[in-house]
């Protein structure tokens, strides 16, 4: 077999294609990268019985740079972010968060990045001023880009002001801007702040809505506007979240992990704490990290398993039940492969072949205790380091140790 050709070529064979939009025991076809719409002759062929694929997950809000940052410590919950805001001011002091921030910030970026790619996200909407990392062609998932943002009402020194990014943002694009992060009443207000301000539009994207009541529901709706839910982070910060059910309904809400920083260890995490609570059902939850978050963000070809789209997406065993609950409750280290570009970029062991044959060197490691394989370009000890529970299999890194000392 030709190796370039097998490297694009691709066919996923008896597993079970999962969507919001249904299930299919049809071979997925990997064609260049993307979902083919048809078999390739000569592709490599991957048996796949008993086993369950979903598309790439969807993190809609997240600060991809802060995930090693110490947390404040617990207290009350703040009547809304720019009291946590204030009071994080002084925690900046401490040893801990002064020695997280001395790490580059473009390495901490990356370990956001594959912070979320070892829980199965593949693109994640990044809520801070861009950086050149970001444009880096290893980087562990793909960023939204093309977006318009606002960082809140109620800090306006620190990214675009509200009014002049959104008049700038095309109405085909994304607008970002955190709302209503409080429960008092500066929280309350700020949806009718922003209406006022003609900032309320069918491509608002409105993050945390923790303040929201009923006719504030009824206008974002009414508006074609849009929530993302960080359901972890406003009960830390805040003591209680959003309803979740009237947004979903509707199509007008998407899931953000937030960071570690305030939120879950990741978008796995925040899944599994949904359903334990019963806020909302395994086949609601998946739209909310797949096809609705495509829909919101405006990326057509993300959250999907059709004909053209990325062939991003993750690899379950089949535990038997609702296909849907494939992915909600499992731990990141029973996913059996992590795959962006139709290239495995984290995987069980016995993924190897998939590994050589599309040319992708893997390095040995261990996740949560359990064997993986990952990427090379993701295994940059200095990045490994920064995230629990990774680690460099002991043999790997004795061959790195001796061939240090080789060059030296």
């Amino acid at each position: 077999m030709d190796v370039l050709q097998a490297a694009m070529d691709v066919s996923l064979c008896r597993a079970v294609s999962v969507t919001p939009a249904g299930r299919s025991r049809m071979p997925l076809p990997i064609r260049g990268g993307r979902i083919g719409a048809s078999l390739a002759a000569r592709a490599y062929r991957l048996d796949l019985h008993d086993h369950l694929l979903f598309p790439g997950l969807i993190n809609a809000h997240e600060h991809l740079h802060v995930n090693t940052v110490p947390p404040l410590p617990a207290r009350a919950p703040f009547p809304n972010s720019y009291a946590w805001i204030a009071a994080f001011r002084a925690h900046f002091e401490e040893p801990a968060v002064i020695a997280a921030l001395r790490v580059p910030k473009a390495l901490r970026l990356r370990h956001g990045a594959l912070k979320n790619l070892l829980a199965g996200t593949t693109c994640v909407a990044h809520h801070d001023p861009w950086h050149p990392a970001l444009d880096e062609p290893d980087f562990p998932v793909a960023v939204l880009r093309d977006y318009g943002w606002s960082y809140a009402l109620g800090w306006p020194d620190y990214g675009p002001p509200a009014r002049s990014s959104f008049a700038a943002t095309p109405a085909d694009r994304p607008w970002l801007i955190h709302l209503a992060e409080g429960t008092d009443a500066i929280a309350q207000a700020e949806l009718a702040r922003l209406d006022e301000m003609g900032c309320l539009a069918a491509n608002s994207v409105l993050i945390h809505g923790v303040g929201l009541r009923e006719h504030d529901v009824d206008r974002v709706i009414e508006r074609g506007a849009a929530v993302v839910w960080c359901p972890t982070s406003n009960r830390n910060l805040l003591g209680r979240s959003l309803d979740p059910r009237r947004l979903c309904a509707a199509g007008r809400l998407a899931l953000g992990s937030d960071s570690r920083l305030s939120g879950a260890r990741d978008l796995l995490d925040e899944m599994r704490g949904i359903v334990a609570r019963g806020e909302l059902g395994a086949g609601p939850l998946l739209d909310l990290v797949t096809s609705q978050a495509a829909r919101i963000l405006r990326l057509p070809s993300g959250g999907s398993l059709a004909p053209g789209a990325l062939a991003d997406l993750v690899i379950v065993e089949d535990r038997g039940g609702d296909e849907r609950c494939g992915l909600v409750g499992i731990e990141r280290s029973r996913i059996r492969a992590v795959v962006r570009h139709g290239v495995p970029r984290i995987a069980d062991p016995d993924f190897a072949e998939w590994f050589d044959v599309a040319g992708m060197d893997a390095v040995p490691v261990t996740l949560d205790g359990r064997p993986k394989l990952l990427a090379r370009p993701l295994a940059d000890p200095a990045l490994v380091a920064l995230e629990p529970g990774l680690e460099l299999a002991a043999a790997h890194r004795a061959h790195d140790l001796a061939m240090e000392a080789g060059q030296s």
